[in-house]
Order: structure tokens, then C-alpha cells, then sequence
């Protein structure tokens, strides 16, 4: 890490840049103890390092791309309000740095503090291991703690993920839903190879717990201790407790537990990895990982018999309440999106949220919508398959999100904290020998998160304020079913957007270079012409 510089904005505010120099290239690691593959990592490091700044820092990822395809970086759960060209969502806000090419990511944090992650965003390279924590230390303490903890959770496949992508849901497989059994990391390493950690009588511990899972959940717990959920993707919240955190993929949780006074017991934690739309197969799914929790070296370990997990008390994000006491926003319009799987004309399973399964255009959204002038108002210059919802400056809006079928999904919206206000019934559980589920609102300051998990068979309604003029994409943090597509964009005042933001030319050169346009509507030409974009549909 390369610090430092200190520079003045305005005269004001003195803001620190941190850089890091990184070269992300293949590797060869074995991370189970069971098989040894490929990778993609940092400076030939696996596991990546995690990052840590302070609120206010300015972070420069200085990248070289040493891969043999092109890549990308994004920031997850940071806002990028004022430089939306730096989201690295791969062709929507950027093509991919090519293969032996550099880009600089300049990453502002404004006031933004808690608990993040750096993620490839380019063809699935986060599941092959581009991924790291990224910790925003608070300038104030949310809550009082004496020292803190960083527990990272993954998902890990024994083949690379274009290849698993190519088995499972290639052309002429049909969508059967195959069964597919990871192994669980723990800060890197087999999850059966935890750390210990120790605790000393009467102190106050802070756990960030981070998912960087692509597929699976993960329930977290210190049997014999209680957790007061302090933080969300983010967001500090008021002290809430709870005996376990269910985490979908992309999510981060902080907590804080109180040690036992005394030193005559240690105990353990516990991370369950799992996934509902997986069959159950002993040893596979789900699996079950623990680690010590040592108050002293000599005593003996205390065990808690195992309860059913409807007898804990698992964290439930309506019910907590954000610090900041942000009102529930008055709704200006609705989007309503559902969760849907088909075969498309292409002989190739596909997901969608909106009306098409999400596919790339041939030019970066955000270019259309900095270099279409008034027609970047029109949702049609896009692409049906960009699924582009254009949002004027400041309004409110409502997503509705049907999720009717046997199968979680955690959804993130780049460039927001969305009000989490609404959870219900919705499909046929009963089918599925699924119970019904029960109506659960949200208070009158409904709690943010950039990562909402929707449970199978139910609806939920989150709202945001269109406030941050950029391209962000909404997407489904399973890699296959963002792949096979689950994403919408939003496309937020693009009007405001040409006014207030220049588009880098570092950027247009990189698509240039890979000889993609830079300017133009989704394929690259002008007006509504849309020649040369392929458009795949459902089979009736």
C-alpha cells in the first residue's frame, strides 16, 4: 500500500489518498486441501489482502491486467456519487481493461464508513477468487467495542467459473436446476481450518462478517454469546440482538459480543453454509464449519446442544432501525420486477426480472447515456435486453420484486442504500411443502441495505431516491443467475449526468482498443437504430 497524499477540496476539507498498485493475473492455488486450480489474484497473492481505510480517504487501485481475457474492478456497496464511470460494472459502465493494458480506479468514500468488498466485475472473475474485504473505519465508533474481528465467507468450486458456466447451462442444457456443491472459506482458507479466536473476560469485540459468496448462504453464530447487530452493508443501525445472522451472498453484517467475565469455558462459532434450492446430502449440503472462541488455553471447551433454527432468533432487517432516522420515502413511481426462469431461442436456460433476460449491450450503457444527447431520456436507445428503467432526477421509487418460485436470490443495486419497507406471501409454497409466509413491514425509519435477500415464495418492496445521476445495474449476486440474466439497469437522470460528469477518455480508449464503440445507443449507432443487436426471447 502506497500512502500518502493529502490534498484540500475547496480549501476545507483535507482528505488522504491511499494507492494500491495491483497486478491481477492467474495463479495456481489449492484451498481445500482437496484440489488445486486456477485463479485470479493480486500481486500472484490468494487469498487477497483486505483493504483498510479511514472515512473521507480517497483509495487509487492502480491495475494492471495480466489476465489473457479483459477485466474489471468494482467497489461493492460504495456509492460513486459524482463518478458513476468508476462503478467497473463490466459494459455498463465500462468495457474491461484489456489484457495487458493498466487503468487507475479512483474511488472517493465522501462520508461513507463500515464494511465493503473489492470484487471483479467482469465474466464471473469474482468467483474465481478477484475479491477481497474492504474496511472503511468510522472516524466515531458506531458503538462501543475494545477490539475487532474480520470474518470473511465464500463459496469455492473446483473448476473455473466460465467453464462450470459452460456445463451447467450451456446451449441444449435445459433449466433442471443442477445441483452444484462448493466448499466453505473462512477468511480464505478451508472452512474446516478456521482460526481461533481469542477472547479476553469482559471485553467488547466487533465481528465483520463479509459474503463474498457467489451461489451460497451462510448462517453465523456464537453459541453461549449474543449479537447486536451494530451495522448492515454499511449503515449503522441501533443495537439490535439476535443469536445469528443469515447471510446471502454480498451482504455484510457487523456485531458486537460481549466476552464472559470468566475464563473457565471456551467455546465456538459456528458457519453454516447452505443453500435452500440445493438438495441436502450429508457432508455436501449443507456443511457445517467451527471455530474456537479460546478465553484460555487450559479450559475445557463448552458445547451447546443443537437447536432447530426456527428456535433462534435470526436477524430479521425489518425490524431494525437505521441511526440516521431516514424517514420511509413518499413513493413518486413503481417498478415492478419478478423473478423468472425459461429456455430461450437460443437453445440456453435463462433468468430475468424484468421483461428480457439482462444481456450486454454492444457499447457501455453509461457511454449511451453521456453521448445520446435528449434521446438518453428514452429508454429505447438501450436495448430490450438492457432492461433500462430511466429515472428523472430526485424521484422516489418503488420496486416491487415477485420472487414466486422455490429459490432464494440476493439482489443488489449499485450506487444506492435502498429502504428495505416490505416482505410477503406471493406463489404457491404449499407445493413446495414451503410454509407460507407472513406479512413483515418495516417501522417508520426502515432500515437501508444495498444487498436485500428475497426469500423464495415471497415479494418484497424496497425504495430508493433517484439522487446519484449515473448507469447502476440491479442484479441477482448469484453469478450463474446474473450470467443467465438476472439484472435490470437504472439509467438516473441522464440529463444531470451530461451536465455534471465528463466521461473519462481513459475509458473510450480502452473500448476502442478492443475495438468496441464508445459513444452511440446500445449497438453503436445513432437514434433508435438498434441493427446488429441480437435479441433472445422465450420459447412458448
Amino acid at each position: 500500500m502506497k500512502l500518502l497524499r493529502l490534498f484540500a477540496i475547496f480549501g476545507v476539507c483535507l482528505c488522504r489518498t491511499v494507492e494500491l498498485d495491483w497486478n491481477v493475473g492467474y495463479l495456481q492455488v489449492d484451498r481445500t486441501g482437496y484440489f488445486t486450480r486456477r485463479a485470479i489474484g493480486v500481486n500472484q497473492q490468494m487469498p487477497i489482502p483486505p483493504v483498510h481505510i479511514m472515512q473521507g480517504d480517497v483509495l487509487t487501485i492502480n491495475v494492471h491486467n495480466s489476465l489473457d481475457v479483459p477485466t474489471s474492478l468494482h467497489a461493492h456497496g460504495l456509492l460513486y456519487n459524482g463518478t458513476s464511470f468508476m462503478d467497473g460494472a463490466g459494459m455498463v459502465t465500462q468495457c474491461g481493461i484489456p489484457p495487458g493494458d493498466n487503468f487507475t480506479y479512483t474511488i472517493y468514500t465522501h462520508d461513507q464508513a463500515g464494511t465493503f468488498w473489492i470484487r471483479g466485475s467482469y465474466n464471473g472473475q469474482n468467483a474465481d477468487g478477484l475479491r477481497t474485504a474492504l474496511i472503511v473505519h468510522e472516524k466515531q465508533k458506531p458503538a462501543s467495542y475494545d477490539e475487532e474481528e474480520l470474518i470473511t465467507l465464500e463459496d469455492w468450486y473446483p473448476l473455473e467459473f466460465p467453464t462450470k458456466m459452460a456445463i451447467d447451462d450451456g446451449p441444449g442444457s435445459a433449466y433442471k436446476m443442477k445441483p452444484s456443491y462448493p466448499f466453505g472459506l473462512i477468511n480464505g482458507h478451508d472452512g474446516n481450518l478456521t482460526k481461533t479466536i481469542n477472547f479476553l473476560p469482559g471485553k467488547r469485540y466487533r465481528f465483520r462478517v463479509v459474503s463474498f459468496a457467489t451461489t451460497m448462504w451462510f448462517k453465523f453464530s456464537l453459541p453461549g454469546h449474543t449479537l447486536h447487530v451494530i451495522e448492515v452493508d454499511g449503515v449503522n443501525s441501533e443495537p439490535f440482538k439476535v443469536d445469528g445472522l443469515d447471510i446471502s451472498p454480498g451482504q455484510r453484517y457487523s456485531v458486537v459480543v460481549d466476552a464472559h467475565n470468566s475464563s473457565s469455558y471456551n467455546y465456538v462459532y459456528n458457519c453454516t453454509m447452505y443453500a435452500n434450492f440445493v438438495p441436502r446430502i450429508a457432508g455436501l449440503s449443507p456443511r457445517i464449519y467451527l471455530g474456537k472462541i479460546e478465553y484460555s488455553k487450559s479450559a475445557p471447551t463448552k458445547y451447546f446442544s443443537s437447536k432447530c433454527d426456527e428456535q433462534l432468533k435470526w436477524v430479521d432487517v425489518v425490524k431494525l432501525t437505521p441511526q440516521n432516522k431516514q424517514p420511509l420515502l413518499p413513493v413518486d413511481s413503481q417498478v415492478k420486477l419478478a423473478s423468472l426462469r425459461f429456455n430461450g431461442t437460443d437453445n440456453i436456460p435463462h433468468s430475468m426480472l424484468g421483461d428480457l433476460p439482462y444481456a450486454s449491450p454492444l457499447v457501455p450503457t453509461l457511454f449511451s447515456a453521456f453521448t445520446m444527447g435528449k434521446l438518453a431520456l428514452n429508454s429505447g436507445i438501450y436495448g430490450p435486453q438492457a432492461e433500462a428503467h430511466v429515472l428523472r432526477h430526485m424521484e422516489v421509487v418503488e420496486i416491487i420484486i415477485d420472487n414466486p418460485i422455490p429459490m432464494e436470490h440476493s439482489l443488489y443495486l449499485h450506487g444506492h442504500k435502498v429502504q428495505v419497507v416490505e416482505f410477503g406471501p406471493s406463489g404457491n409454497a404449499t407445493s413446495y411443502n414451503r410454509p407460507v409466509a407472513t406479512l413483515r413491514r418495516a417501522g417508520k425509519w426502515p432500515m437501508q441495505q444495498d444487498t436485500v435477500f428475497i426469500p423464495a415464495f415471497q415479494y418484497a418492496k424496497l425504495r430508493f431516491c433517484a439522487d446519484n445521476p449515473g448507469v447502476w445495474l440491479f442484479r441477482c449476486q448469484a453469478e450463474v443467475h446474473l450470467h443467465m440474466g438476472m439484472a435490470i439497469t437504472f439509467v438516473e437522470a441522464p440529463d444531470v449526468l451530461q451536465k455534471q460528469q465528463t466521461l473519462p477518455q481513459e475509458l473510450s480508449q480502452m473500448c476502442l482498443k478492443q475495438k468496441i464503440k464508445a459513444s452511440g445507443n446500445a449497438a453503436g449507432n445513432q437514434g433508435f437504430d438498434l441493427s446488429g443487436l441480437s435479441v433472445v426471447r422465450q420459447v412458448h
